[in-house]
Protein backbone atom coordinates (compact mmCIF):
# COMPACT_ATOMS: atom_id res chain seq x y z
CA UNK A 1 0.00 0.00 0.00
CA UNK A 2 1.44 3.37 -1.06
CA UNK A 3 0.09 6.43 0.72
CA UNK A 4 0.71 9.84 -0.86
CA UNK A 5 -0.52 12.13 1.92
CA UNK A 6 -0.82 11.19 5.59
CA UNK A 7 -2.41 13.34 8.30
CA UNK A 8 -1.66 13.29 12.00
CA UNK A 9 -4.95 14.51 13.44
CA UNK A 10 -8.41 14.53 11.91
CA UNK A 11 -10.01 17.72 13.23
CA UNK A 12 -11.89 20.43 11.37
CA UNK A 13 -8.94 21.81 9.39
CA UNK A 14 -7.66 18.37 8.35
CA UNK A 15 -11.20 17.36 7.45
CA UNK A 16 -11.56 20.50 5.31
CA UNK A 17 -8.30 19.77 3.48
CA UNK A 18 -9.15 16.12 2.85
CA UNK A 19 -12.65 16.84 1.56
CA UNK A 20 -11.40 19.67 -0.66
CA UNK A 21 -8.63 17.52 -2.16
CA UNK A 22 -11.08 14.74 -2.93
CA UNK A 23 -13.67 17.16 -4.31
CA UNK A 24 -11.03 18.63 -6.65
CA UNK A 25 -10.00 15.07 -7.63
CA UNK A 26 -6.38 15.83 -6.76
CA UNK A 27 -6.14 12.46 -5.00
CA UNK A 28 -8.10 9.25 -4.68
CA UNK A 29 -9.36 8.29 -1.20
CA UNK A 30 -6.84 5.44 -1.08
CA UNK A 31 -4.01 7.96 -1.60
CA UNK A 32 -4.77 9.61 1.75
CA UNK A 33 -4.50 8.33 5.31
CA UNK A 34 -5.07 9.68 8.78
CA UNK A 35 -4.61 8.76 12.41
CA UNK A 36 -5.54 10.64 15.55
CA UNK A 37 -5.90 10.34 19.28
CA UNK A 38 -8.66 8.15 20.62
CA UNK A 39 -11.32 10.80 20.10
CA UNK A 40 -13.23 9.25 17.20
CA UNK A 41 -12.30 11.96 14.69
CA UNK A 42 -10.22 9.73 12.42
CA UNK A 43 -12.95 7.07 12.35
CA UNK A 44 -15.52 9.70 11.40
CA UNK A 45 -13.33 11.25 8.69
CA UNK A 46 -12.55 7.83 7.21
CA UNK A 47 -16.23 6.88 7.14
CA UNK A 48 -17.23 10.18 5.51
CA UNK A 49 -14.53 10.21 2.83
CA UNK A 50 -13.26 6.66 2.33
CA UNK A 51 -9.65 7.56 3.18
CA UNK A 52 -7.52 5.02 5.02
CA UNK A 53 -7.41 5.14 8.79
CA UNK A 54 -4.54 3.85 10.89
CA UNK A 55 -4.62 3.12 14.61
CA UNK A 56 -1.14 4.59 15.16
CA UNK A 57 1.33 6.91 13.53
CA UNK A 58 3.89 4.08 13.44
CA UNK A 59 1.58 2.00 11.25
CA UNK A 60 0.82 4.98 9.04
CA UNK A 61 4.49 5.88 8.55
CA UNK A 62 5.26 2.25 7.67
CA UNK A 63 3.23 2.93 4.50
CA UNK A 64 5.92 5.49 3.53
CA UNK A 65 3.75 8.54 2.71
CA UNK A 66 5.33 11.13 0.45
CA UNK A 67 3.98 13.92 2.65
CA UNK A 68 3.18 13.93 6.36
CA UNK A 69 0.84 16.72 7.45
CA UNK A 70 0.74 17.63 11.13
CA UNK A 71 -2.79 18.67 12.01
CA UNK A 72 -2.68 17.71 15.66
CA UNK A 73 -2.67 20.09 18.61
CA UNK A 74 0.71 21.83 19.13
CA UNK A 75 1.21 20.24 22.55
CA UNK A 76 0.85 16.79 21.00
CA UNK A 77 4.07 17.24 19.02
CA UNK A 78 6.10 16.18 22.06
CA UNK A 79 3.99 13.03 22.37
CA UNK A 80 5.01 11.64 18.98
CA UNK A 81 7.04 8.43 19.30
CA UNK A 82 10.83 8.60 18.86
CA UNK A 83 10.50 6.28 15.86
CA UNK A 84 9.13 9.13 13.71
CA UNK A 85 12.65 10.49 13.33
CA UNK A 86 13.80 7.46 11.36
CA UNK A 87 10.42 6.76 9.77
CA UNK A 88 10.22 10.21 8.14
CA UNK A 89 13.57 10.08 6.36
CA UNK A 90 13.01 11.57 2.90
CA UNK A 91 9.44 12.63 3.75
CA UNK A 92 8.05 16.12 3.16
CA UNK A 93 6.64 17.51 6.42
CA UNK A 94 3.80 20.05 6.46
CA UNK A 95 2.80 21.65 9.77
CA UNK A 96 -0.52 23.43 10.17
CA UNK A 97 0.05 23.75 13.93
CA UNK A 98 0.05 27.23 15.40
CA UNK A 99 3.17 28.44 17.18
CA UNK A 100 5.53 25.60 16.25
CA UNK A 101 8.70 27.01 14.67
CA UNK A 102 10.76 25.44 11.92
CA UNK A 103 13.63 24.94 14.37
CA UNK A 104 11.40 22.89 16.67
CA UNK A 105 10.14 20.87 13.73
CA UNK A 106 13.71 20.20 12.58
CA UNK A 107 14.49 18.65 15.96
CA UNK A 108 11.66 16.17 15.57
CA UNK A 109 12.14 15.53 11.84
CA UNK A 110 15.90 15.93 11.19
CA UNK A 111 15.86 13.51 8.24
CA UNK A 112 12.88 15.01 6.44
CA UNK A 113 13.22 15.95 2.77
CA UNK A 114 11.96 19.39 3.66
CA UNK A 115 9.71 21.00 6.27
CA UNK A 116 6.93 23.53 5.75
CA UNK A 117 5.39 25.73 8.43
CA UNK A 118 1.99 27.14 7.56
CA UNK A 119 -0.70 29.27 9.16
CA UNK A 120 -4.21 28.54 7.85
CA UNK A 121 -7.29 30.26 9.24
CA UNK A 122 -10.75 29.05 10.17
CA UNK A 123 -12.57 30.15 6.95
CA UNK A 124 -10.49 27.42 5.31
CA UNK A 125 -13.13 25.06 6.67
CA UNK A 126 -15.49 26.38 3.99
CA UNK A 127 -12.86 26.84 1.26
CA UNK A 128 -12.54 30.59 1.87
CA UNK A 129 -9.34 30.61 3.89
CA UNK A 130 -6.08 32.52 3.68
CA UNK A 131 -2.82 30.68 4.40
CA UNK A 132 0.80 31.77 4.56
CA UNK A 133 3.54 29.14 4.39
CA UNK A 134 7.33 28.85 4.45
CA UNK A 135 9.80 26.10 3.54
CA UNK A 136 12.70 25.38 5.88
CA UNK A 137 15.08 25.41 2.91
CA UNK A 138 15.00 25.89 -0.84
CA UNK A 139 12.26 23.69 -2.21
CA UNK A 140 12.10 21.48 -5.26
CA UNK A 141 9.43 22.65 -7.68
CA UNK A 142 7.46 19.40 -7.30
CA UNK A 143 7.34 19.92 -3.52
CA UNK A 144 6.29 23.54 -3.93
CA UNK A 145 3.47 22.54 -6.26
CA UNK A 146 2.36 19.76 -3.89
CA UNK A 147 2.22 22.13 -0.91
CA UNK A 148 0.46 24.82 -2.92
CA UNK A 149 -2.09 22.28 -4.13
CA UNK A 150 -2.86 21.13 -0.60
CA UNK A 151 -3.02 24.54 1.07
CA UNK A 152 -4.88 26.21 -1.78
CA UNK A 153 -7.62 23.63 -1.24
CA UNK A 154 -8.47 25.79 1.80
CA UNK A 155 -8.65 28.98 -0.30
CA UNK A 156 -5.95 31.60 -0.91
CA UNK A 157 -2.36 30.45 -0.21
CA UNK A 158 0.89 32.39 -0.49
CA UNK A 159 4.52 31.50 0.25
CA UNK A 160 6.16 34.08 2.53
CA UNK A 161 9.75 35.26 2.58
CA UNK A 162 10.88 34.64 6.17
CA UNK A 163 9.67 32.98 9.34
CA UNK A 164 8.81 36.30 11.00
CA UNK A 165 6.21 36.66 8.25
CA UNK A 166 4.36 33.65 9.65
CA UNK A 167 3.80 35.57 12.90
CA UNK A 168 2.65 38.55 10.85
CA UNK A 169 0.28 36.35 8.86
CA UNK A 170 -1.05 35.02 12.17
CA UNK A 171 -1.89 38.57 13.26
CA UNK A 172 -3.77 39.41 10.06
CA UNK A 173 -5.42 36.35 8.52
CA UNK A 174 -4.95 33.90 11.39
CA UNK A 175 -6.62 36.07 14.03
CA UNK A 176 -8.39 38.36 11.56
CA UNK A 177 -11.63 36.37 11.28
CA UNK A 178 -12.20 36.99 14.99
CA UNK A 179 -11.89 40.73 14.38
CA UNK A 180 -14.59 40.48 11.71
CA UNK A 181 -16.81 38.32 13.93
CA UNK A 182 -16.45 40.83 16.75
CA UNK A 183 -17.44 43.67 14.41
CA UNK A 184 -20.50 41.65 13.36
CA UNK A 185 -21.39 41.26 17.03
CA UNK A 186 -20.99 45.01 17.57
CA UNK A 187 -23.20 45.71 14.54
CA UNK A 188 -25.83 43.31 15.88
CA UNK A 189 -25.77 44.97 19.32
CA UNK A 190 -26.11 48.40 17.70
CA UNK A 191 -29.15 47.20 15.79
CA UNK A 192 -30.82 45.97 18.97
CA UNK A 193 -29.95 49.24 20.70
CA UNK A 194 -31.73 51.11 17.89
CA UNK A 195 -34.85 49.06 18.58
CA UNK A 196 -34.65 46.32 15.93
CA UNK A 197 -35.97 42.87 16.71
CA UNK A 198 -32.97 40.82 18.01
CA UNK A 199 -33.31 38.15 15.30
CA UNK A 200 -33.52 40.79 12.58
CA UNK A 201 -30.53 42.65 14.01
CA UNK A 202 -28.51 39.42 13.93
CA UNK A 203 -29.50 38.60 10.35
CA UNK A 204 -28.85 42.13 9.11
CA UNK A 205 -25.41 42.22 10.74
CA UNK A 206 -24.43 38.81 9.39
CA UNK A 207 -25.64 39.41 5.84
CA UNK A 208 -24.10 42.88 5.77
CA UNK A 209 -20.65 41.49 6.60
CA UNK A 210 -21.04 38.59 4.17
CA UNK A 211 -22.35 40.83 1.40
CA UNK A 212 -19.60 43.41 1.85
CA UNK A 213 -16.96 40.68 1.71
CA UNK A 214 -18.43 39.22 -1.48
CA UNK A 215 -18.60 42.64 -3.10
CA UNK A 216 -14.97 43.32 -2.18
CA UNK A 217 -13.93 39.96 -3.68
CA UNK A 218 -15.93 40.16 -6.87
CA UNK A 219 -15.50 43.86 -7.67
CA UNK A 220 -11.71 43.76 -7.53
CA UNK A 221 -11.76 47.28 -6.11
CA UNK A 222 -9.70 48.41 -3.14
CA UNK A 223 -11.75 48.51 0.08
CA UNK A 224 -11.17 52.24 0.35
CA UNK A 225 -12.72 52.78 -3.07
CA UNK A 226 -15.72 50.67 -2.08
CA UNK A 227 -16.04 52.67 1.13
CA UNK A 228 -16.01 55.93 -0.81
CA UNK A 229 -18.69 54.66 -3.19
CA UNK A 230 -21.13 53.95 -0.36
CA UNK A 231 -20.32 57.19 1.49
CA UNK A 232 -22.44 59.97 0.03
CA UNK A 233 -21.41 63.53 1.03
CA UNK A 234 -23.28 64.58 4.17
CA UNK A 235 -25.20 61.29 4.10
CA UNK A 236 -25.92 58.66 6.73
CA UNK A 237 -22.75 56.63 6.11
CA UNK A 238 -20.54 59.69 6.36
CA UNK A 239 -22.16 60.58 9.68
CA UNK A 240 -21.44 57.06 10.95
CA UNK A 241 -17.84 57.01 9.75
CA UNK A 242 -17.13 60.41 11.25
CA UNK A 243 -18.42 59.20 14.62
CA UNK A 244 -15.55 56.77 15.00
CA UNK A 245 -13.07 58.32 12.57
CA UNK A 246 -11.41 56.14 9.94
CA UNK A 247 -7.98 56.95 11.37
CA UNK A 248 -9.02 55.98 14.90
CA UNK A 249 -10.50 52.67 13.74
CA UNK A 250 -7.35 51.84 11.78
CA UNK A 251 -5.22 52.59 14.82
CA UNK A 252 -7.33 50.22 16.91
CA UNK A 253 -6.88 47.45 14.33
CA UNK A 254 -3.15 48.22 14.02
CA UNK A 255 -2.72 47.83 17.79
CA UNK A 256 -4.73 44.60 17.73
CA UNK A 257 -2.57 43.15 14.96
CA UNK A 258 0.65 44.08 16.77
CA UNK A 259 -0.65 42.45 19.96
CA UNK A 260 -1.54 39.27 18.06
CA UNK A 261 1.86 39.17 16.33
CA UNK A 262 3.73 39.70 19.61
CA UNK A 263 1.75 36.90 21.25
CA UNK A 264 2.46 34.60 18.32
CA UNK A 265 6.18 35.23 18.78
CA UNK A 266 5.90 34.55 22.54
CA UNK A 267 4.11 31.25 21.92
CA UNK A 268 6.63 30.23 19.25
CA UNK A 269 9.50 30.85 21.67
CA UNK A 270 7.85 29.11 24.61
Amino acid sequence: MKIKVAFVGAGKMVSAIVKSLLRAKKFEPTDIACCSANDGTSEKLSEETGIIRFDSIEEMLAAKPDLLALGCKPQQLTLLPDSVTKSTEGTLILSIMAGITLDRLKLVFPNARNIVRSMPNTPGQVGAGATGFLFARAAEEDDRQLIMGILSSLGFAREVGEERDVDRVTAISGSGPAYVFEFACALEEAGKDLGLDPDLAKELASHTVIGAAKLMEESGLHPEELRNRVTSPNGTTQAALESFSADELREIVRKAAHAARDRSIELSNA
